[in-house]
């Protein structure tokens, strides 16, 4: 058995995150100890070797918990697509290692196809969409589906205009009652706009606001700096 710190340095995974997996079953351990403390046994590692690999595919965590808890989950099917995202991985670094090692030799650089990820991007989406049948994902491409380029942008705008908002009050403490009425404008938003946000759902985007650097660079933006790891903190005073 491992501790939740043996797990997170044999992995790389963020002892917050492994918490967080915990939190949403994602991940439970195999035993709790009387003093509070996590263990892991094989089984539970084997399990997050899995979720590593799945979040390649940029699945959101949600469905990926969703994906591997259902009676129909095909597991072999689901890790042969993910060798060949991979594969298809590892010709795009050959073709870019290659363009580097001819313009160290004096090549002009100007065969951009290495740089070309179309088929990489276009086999994650149709993998993501095969093993990220649940039902936020259904309910999210109907309503993508459904509207209009317009509409689209003003859901967004209402978004970064929320983030903005979360910018204003940085100054505030994270349980403040109008940090808390701006997450919960926050969660309605995305219920109304993409797919029903739970609680769990709501936590598991905190998480990703701060730690993902794509997320915290927009959301920075919007409010400024500091503002996505600023809403982080709010979800998690808004859900206790």
């Amino acid at each position: 058995m491992m501790t939740v710190h043996e797990v997170s340095a044999l992995t790389g995974v963020s002892i917050r995150a492994l918490h967080h997996y915990d939190a949403i079953g994602l991940l439970k351990p195999t035993a709790v100890t009387e003093a509070g403390y996590r263990l892991y046994d094989d089984e539970a590692i084997a399990r997050l070797h899995e979720i590593m690999l799945f979040r390649e595919l940029d699945m959101p965590l949600k469905d990926i918990a969703a994906m591997m808890d259902s009676p129909g989950f095909d597991r072999r099917a689901a890790l042969y697509d993910q060798l060949e995202l991979l594969k298809l991985r590892r010709e795009r670094l050959t073709r870019l290692i290659a363009l580097t090692e001819d313009m160290i030799k004096g090549g002009n650089g100007m065969d951009f196809s290495a740089f070309d990820d179309s088929k990489e991007r276009e086999y994650a989406a149709e993998a993501r969409k095969r093993w990220g049948d649940t039902a936020a994902w259904k309910e999210y491409e109907a309503k993508e589906g459904a509207r209009t380029n317009d509409e689209r942008r003003s859901a967004e705008d209402g978004l970064t205009d929320i983030f903005k908002g979360f910018g204003g009050l940085r100054a505030l403490a994270p349980d403040d009652p109008a940090v808390k009425a701006q997450v919960k404008k926050l969660q309605a938003h995305i219920t109304a706009n993409w797919y029903e946000c739970t609680d769990a759902i709501l936590s598991g985007l905190g998480n990703m606001y701060s730690g993902d650097p794509r997320f915290k660079e927009n959301i920075d933006r919007a409010g400024g700096e500091g503002t996505a790891e600023f809403v982080s903190r709010a979800i998690d005073a808004y859900r206790r």
